[in-house]
């Protein structure tokens, strides 16, 4: 897992969409946010399918940086895997705001009630808040 991590904060770029515009996002002062989730028995799938038809575009509008996904490989104490990905932020003010927009979001609304008709995707939902370190290699823009 942690190498995955250092693999998204390399390819992470230096501007954050935000509402209507381009936010400056400066890599070595964002806030990024590692977040797992749990697919509930059966729902990885319709899980992935959300994140790539509606999720990853409603959070660019709302100003959270995508930086990278990864579905956790299978184990014998873990079935189906996770999801793993990080967003990035220029504050954890901007973070909060984008949150609170997103969820308020119609469109949003109707992903979840259309995804979930046959129950919740999602059982666990981890968060980790994280700066860079002052000794991490420079984080290049992605071309």
């Amino acid at each position: 897992m942690r190498s995955a991590l250092y693999a998204c904060l390399a390819l992470t770029t230096v501007a954050v969409p935000a509402v209507g515009q381009q936010a400056a996002l400066d890599p070595q002062t964002a806030i990024y946010e590692l977040r797992i989730y749990y697919p509930a028995p059966g729902k990885l799938a319709a899980l992935n399918a959300r994140f790539r038809e509606h999720t990853l575009g409603l959070f660019a509008r709302h100003g959270m940086r995508n930086v990278a996904y990864w579905n956790e490989q299978s184990s014998k104490e873990n079935s189906e895997g996770r999801i793993v990905y990080v967003l990035a932020y220029p504050s954890r003010a901007a973070r909060d705001a984008s949150w609170t927009a997103f969820g308020a979001d119609p469109e949003w609304r109707e992903v979840v009630a259309t995804s979930e008709a046959g129950g919740k995707l999602v059982t666990r939902v981890d968060s980790i808040f994280m700066t860079l370190a002052d000794y991490s290699p420079a984080l290049a823009p992605r071309r």
